[in-house]
């Protein structure tokens, strides 16, 4: 993981703490990322702990969870602007499969492709790897299989950009994240 004092918090959380292997945090209540799309609210208050990346790079992360209310999430994320991100993780679901998904937002609407995700929605791997502006999100049970699971392009703000690890807790508080084996690679 490269040097912590070159990492900062967007929204950080009253309770967060580094670990032997990584971070664990508790989300607040009421919040998310999210633009405009489908369900006709903007939240851009979830806690993101980042850095500036390098103009290509694979950012992975081994995520533990323990999810409360519908919509907790811990995840990825990629960010050069309020309007202009792209975020991954596997949101709870109480009642059936969570979803597995990514969420990415261009000139400040977001959009959402998901996937069922049964057995592995309080342990999983991410992946995201950035090239010229194209991001390929993949995911993986064990770290050691990867599926792919998009291929998107932000358009650039002429802003840094970011990358780190997110959590959210769009309903309420509850949720504790664990992110082990951050890493960040040019």
């Amino acid at each position: 993981m490269k040097g912590l004092a070159e990492w900062r918090w967007h929204c950080e959380p009253a309770r967060w703490e580094f670990t032997p292997t990584g971070l664990r945090l508790w989300p607040e209540a009421n919040t998310d990322f999210w633009q405009r799309t489908h369900y006709g609210f903007q939240a851009d208050n979830g806690h993101f702990f980042h850095t500036e990346a390098p103009a290509a790079f694979t950012l992975t992360a081994h995520i533990l969870t323990q999810p409360v209310h519908q919509y907790d999430q811990a995840g990825l994320m990629v960010r050069l602007s309020p309007e202009c991100w792209l975020k991954t993780s596997v949101e709870h679901e109480p009642e059936g499969d969570s979803w597995l998904g990514a969420v990415v937002t261009n000139g400040g609407y977001s959009d959402w492709s998901t996937q069922p995700v049964t057995g592995h929605s309080q342990s999983y791997h991410l992946r995201i790897r950035c090239e010229d502006g194209c991001s390929i999100v993949s995911w993986s049970p064990d770290g050691a299989v990867w599926t792919q699971l998009r291929v998107a392009t932000l358009r650039p703000s002429g802003a840094p950009v970011r990358c780190g690890v997110y959590a959210c807790s769009p309903k309420g508080s509850g949720l504790a994240a664990e992110f082990q084996n951050i890493q960040l690679q040019p």
